[in-house]
C-alpha cells in the first residue's frame, strides 16, 4: 500500500490462492512498482466496511476485481452508492462500500469497477492463468494512462462501448 494522501484510491481485492481470483491484488502489486503521484493503493481478500473510511478520503476510487464473465480483456464502469447496509463475514460489494462512505462520511467520491477477465478459479494455487496474465497487462497499461491523466469519464465510456461492440461481434460469429 502506498502512503495515503492522494486523490485517487485503487482497491484490488480477491484471493491470490485461487488462481485468477487474485487479479485485483496482482493489479495493485503491478501499480506499486510505478511512480503514480496522488494514487493510494490497497489490496485485500475482500472489501470490508472499514474501506468506506478510505473511500471517503478520496475523490475517486477504483475497485479492481477478477471477472469470471464479461468482456475481455477487462471493463471499466461507473459504480454508484446503493444497496442495503447489511453486513456479513463475506465482505461487501463496491456499491455498499460507496453507500457507507456517503452515509457515514458524506463523501461524494466517484467510483469505478475495473473487472479484469479471469478463467481459472477452481484450483488452490497462487498463479495466474496465461489468459489472465495477458488481461492483467492490458488492464494495467490502460489504468496507468487513466490514473496519470485523471480522465476517468471518457475512458469508462470508451471501454464500455468497445466491450459492447466485442460482445455483439461474438454473438454474430456464433450465429454464422
Amino acid at each position: 500500500m502506498t502512503a495515503e494522501g492522494g486523490d485517487v484510491l485503487v482497491i484490488g481485492y480477491g484471493n491470490p490462492g485461487r488462481m485468477d481470483d487474485g487479479l485485483g491484488p496482482a493489479l495493485v502489486e503491478a501499480l506499486e512498482k510505478l511512480d503514480l503521484a496522488g494514487v493510494d493503493l490497497d489490496a485485500d481478500y475482500q472489501l470490508i466496511v472499514e474501506d468506506a473510511a478510505a473511500v471517503a478520503a478520496h475523490k475517486v476510487v477504483v475497485f479492481a476485481d477478477a471477472a469470471e464473465t464479461g468482456p475481455e480483456p477487462f471493463y471499466l464502469r461507473p459504480v454508484e452508492p446503493k444497496g442495503e447496509l447489511g453486513f456479513s463475514s463475506h465482505g461487501c460489494r463496491p456499491e455498499a462500500v460507496m453507500a457507507l462512505a456517503r452515509e457515514l462520511f458524506r463523501a461524494e467520491t466517484k467510483g469505478y469497477i475495473l473487472g479484469i477477465r479471469g478463467y481459472e478459479f477452481n484450483e488452490f494455487r497462487e498463479a495466474l492463468s496465461h489468459g489472465a496474465k495477458a488481461n492483467l497487462a492490458a488492464a494495467t497499461e490502460f489504468l496507468v494512462k487513466v490514473l496519470r491523466s485523471r480522465d476517468f469519464e471518457p475512458a469508462g465510456k470508451k471501454i464500455t462501448a468497445e466491450a459492447q461492440s466485442r460482445g455483439e461481434e461474438k454473438k454474430k460469429k456464433k450465429k454464422h
